[in-house]
């Protein structure tokens, strides 16, 4: 990886963050899987870091929470009896919060789908927060008491719980089809949410982005990560392409920069150096 270039690592980079996967980026420029790896760790690595310090006394309004699933190594099904249970193996929900407004993603947690990951993912969004926001989830119960613990009294949450239909058809009508969604109910939980403002519009679309950036989240694929590090680096990496690097189609600017938190809109090479820099940071620290 020392031997590429400024230039040629950011080039890397872009065939990840637009969807493509490590096999393909490999035959595309010609550099070992290996090589590829080891550079997305390195920045994965750097953009985490940079984040997690820079995302800090947001002053947000309006978050949106959800969790999305992908599997890593195996599907669920198939997780050796030994292997049950353990993260990093079968299922891995992230779990991430977008505000409405900025669009900007303040933060995320890579885990399972139960209290515990609830618990770390909201504590970490209540810790970025400059003021009383309004949030809203879906009906996923551990979303609950993660909520009442990190925020108390201290915010207006209410929860978005979708109504399913049965899924008509069979075979692979039935597999490839979602079900229909046949009516919404919004339930207030503390404080006084704005029921006009009760939605996880914005959220399920930043799934659907995550799903068409990164090839190991896309379904029905042998692109799925193999292991969990790769896994965080990888979503690492495409928040820090989708809050610094991306120009937003309707805002116009980057969600950093509308969220005030940057002012120009990061190069792909801007990004390499950063986590160059976050490396050089760390090695004086220890």
């Amino acid at each position: 990886m020392t031997m590429l270039t400024i230039k040629e690592r950011a080039q890397i980079i872009a065939l990840l963050v637009e969807g493509n996967g490590i096999n393909a980026t490999s035959r595309i420029t010609g550099t070992s899987k290996n090589t590829i790896l080891k550079l997305l760790a390195h920045v994965g690595a750097g953009c985490a870091a940079y984040q997690d310090r820079v995302m800090r006394d947001l002053p947000l309004k309006k978050i949106q929470c959800d969790e999305i699933w992908a599997f890593v190594g195996m599907k669920q099904r198939n997780v050796p009896e030994e292997h049950r249970g353990e993260l990093g193996f079968g299922d891995v929900y992230t779990w991430l919060a977008i505000d409405a407004d900025t669009k900007l993603i303040p933060c995320w947690h890579v885990g399972n789908r139960g209290a515990e990951s609830a618990y770390d993912f909201i504590h970490d969004l209540a810790g970025r927060l400059a003021n009383r926001v309004q949030l809203t989830t879906d009906g996923h119960v551990a979303y609950l008491q993660a909520v009442e613990d990190a925020f108390g009294g201290d915010i207006d949450y209410a929860m978005l719980i979708k109504l399913y239909g049965n899924v008509g058809g069979k075979g692979d009508e039935r597999r490839y089809s979602p079900a229909e969604c046949t009516g919404i109910m919004k339930r207030k939980i503390e404080g006084n949410p704005n029921v006009k403002d009760v939605s996880t519009s914005y959220i399920e679309r930043a799934n659907l982005t995550m799903r068409m950036h990164m090839r190991r989240f896309t379904r029905l694929t042998n692109a799925f990560s193999k292991k969990l590090e790769n896994h965080m680096h990888a979503v690492s990496l495409h928040f820090m392409f989708y809050n610094f690097c991306k120009i937003h189609s309707t805002l116009r600017v980057t969600p950093a920069m509308e969220a005030g938190i940057d002012a120009h809109v990061w190069s792909l090479e801007e990004v390499v150096m950063m986590a160059d820099t976050q490396r050089v940071t760390k090695n004086l620290s220890d």
